[in-house]
């Protein structure tokens, strides 16, 4: 298991939205995730373009999961948290270049 790969999904949606981003992420297999307070700076252009109204306040939620579950999880957050949805969520991923022993280990144990 040493040589899983690892995804950060990382979702960032409108304030009191981030347990809806982590129920839809669980159900396709993620086990936890970080939540953090954010603020948007978008200007009035971009509510335009979007044709959305952006709200300030943002939670920003990280999860990092194996690689073969990225897609699973983001299609469910999408699905229940996305642009077109109350949370208009902004969800995208990046690739984890290395992870800690501990993550791997604990993935064997689970196993």
């Amino acid at each position: 298991m040493a040589d899983q790969t690892f995804e950060l999904v990382v979702c960032i949606v409108n304030a009191g939205f981030s347990q809806d981003v982590m129920e839809a992420a669980r159900s396709e297999g993620a086990t936890g995730g970080t939540i953090l307070r954010a603020r948007g700076t978008a200007n009035h252009e971009s509510e335009e373009f979007f044709n959305i109204k952006i709200h300030p306040d943002k939670e920003a939620i990280l999860i990092v999961v194996p690689k073969d579950l990225k897609d699973k999880v983001m299609k469910a957050v999408f699905s229940k948290c996305g642009p077109t949805t109350d949370a208009v969520g902004l969800i995208f991923s990046v690739p984890v270049d290395s992870t800690t022993i501990g993550m791997a280990e604990a993935k064997e144990k689970e196993a």
